[in-house]
This record gives structure tokens, C-alpha cells and sequence, in this order.
């Protein structure tokens, strides 16, 4: 197997290659924040909150979806890393609405968690308070959009691992939202299996199961577990 050799916060860590940045870190010990990283998807670089400094062009780039390179040498701790992670995380807080006391995933949110990481308490942006919607027309589960942080890993999970293609992204800017099907309630969309990849893959309580009540959301260390069994039934099936 080849490797390659880089330098993360001037420690030298030799990943196989290939492999992203955010591999590199967490090889040398460094654990970034990530929102819409998960292992077994597509990488995309979405939430930004594990961007990395280079030390010789001195750009931003998200841990991610960059692969590691020969000779390379990037920072992860720097002042400007910390204030823009906590910037992003004060951004998500401001732009949706995030009521913590009232959602199922209280607790066991990867969006508290990463609020807690960045040192993020207060959000000093002014909240926006979207006129968002809930579509509970699906029978076991639902969809709170004022809670959704566009993270997309509904998107993947459900192209690439169900192979149901139900979820997307629609509309720019702010206005920019996931749909089911081709924005149909989610119910009526008849490639949807049920299976709930999509929702045990959200980081927040944007999608949950209608018996769940707040805090009772399942717990998120299942997740790359449930991925790598599903992708190995996908696999048999395709045989």
C-alpha cells in the first residue's frame, strides 16, 4: 500500500493514499468538528466547520473533501480556525430554529455538541425565525425543517446507500431546503422504502420518528455501524 507523509500542527503523520485531511488529523490526534461528514457518504464539504489551514499557501480547505498530499503541512488549531468554527455554529443557531428544550434529539444533538466544542453559547447574529414547515405526512416518520441544517446527509444516504434517490436540495441562498421526491409530501413519494437511513443519519431532530418524544432521538454512535451493515445488504442485493 502506498503512502503519503505530511505534517498536521508540525507533527508528521503518513496516511494510506488517498486519504482525506480529516483522515490525517484524526491520525495524528486531532479530532475536527464535522456536521455533515459522516463515514460510508460521499464527502462534501457542506458545513465548512473542519476547514484547515495550509502552511505554505496559507488557504482554508475543508478537511473533508481534501485529500492529503505529499509534503503537505497544515494547521488545525489557529486563532482564525477558532473563530470561524464558532462563527459557523452561531450562523447555524441564527438562520434556523433551533428550540433545543423542545426537540426529540435534546441531548444527543451533534449540533449541541459541536456548539459545545467551539465554545459557542450565544449566538451574536440576530435570529431570523424562518416561517418554516413540519411534513409529518409520511405514517412513521416526520420532517421538521426548522430544525434541518442543509448538512445533506438524507441526500446521500438515501442515493447511496438505499438507492431510493427520495431526497434533495432545492432553491438557492436562504432559501435553499431539502424535499422529498419532486416537493411532494414525503408520504405520497412511493420511493420512499421506509427503511430510516435518512433519519438515523440526521445530526439534529430535523427528521425523527413520530413515537419519538423530545430527547428521545436514537443515539448517533449507532450510525456508522448501521451505515457499513446496510451498505453490505445493498451489496448482496446488487449480487
Amino acid at each position: 500500500m502506498s503512502v503519503v507523509t505530511l505534517r498536521v500542527n508540525g507533527q508528521e503523520v503518513a496516511v494510506p493514499a488517498g486519504a482525506s485531511l480529516l483522515e490525517a488529523a484524526r491520525a495524528a490526534g486531532v479530532e475536527l468538528p464535522t456536521l455533515c461528514h459522516l463515514e460510508g457518504l460521499t464527502p462534501v464539504g457542506a458545513c465548512r466547520l473542519c476547514l484547515v489551514a495550509s502552511e505554505t499557501g496559507g488557504r482554508l480547505l475543508p478537511a473533508c473533501a481534501t485529500e492529503a498530499a505529499e509534503g503537505m503541512a497544515i494547521r488545525t488549531d489557529t486563532e482564525e480556525l477558532q473563530r470561524y468554527r464558532r462563527m459557523t455554529v452561531e450562523l447555524f443557531f441564527a438562520e434556523g430554529n433551533h428550540v433545543c428544550a423542545f426537540c426529540v434529539a435534546n441531548g444527543d444533538c451533534e449540533l449541541q455538541d459541536v456548539a459545545v466544542a467551539v465554545g459557542m453559547d450565544h449566538s451574536r447574529f440576530p435570529y431570523r425565525y424562518p416561517h418554516r414547515h413540519v411534513d409529518a405526512s409520511h405514517p412513521l416518520f416526520a420532517l421538521d425543517h426548522h430544525r434541518c441544517i442543509l448538512c445533506t446527509r438524507c441526500v446521500r444516504v438515501c442515493d447511496e446507500i438505499e438507492g431510493a434517490h427520495v431526497w434533495d436540495v432545492a432553491q438557492r441562498g436562504s432559501e435553499c431546503t431539502i424535499i422529498a421526491g419532486l416537493d411532494e409530501p414525503w408520504g405520497a413519494v412511493e420511493a420512499c422504502t421506509s427503511c430510516g437511513k435518512c433519519v438515523d443519519v440526521c445530526p439534529t431532530g430535523a427528521l425523527f420518528r413520530k413515537e419519538d418524544t423530545t430527547a428521545e432521538k436514537h443515539p448517533h454512535a449507532e450510525r456508522p455501524e448501521q451505515l457499513r451493515r446496510a451498505r453490505e445488504q445493498q451489496q448482496w442485493r446488487n449480487q
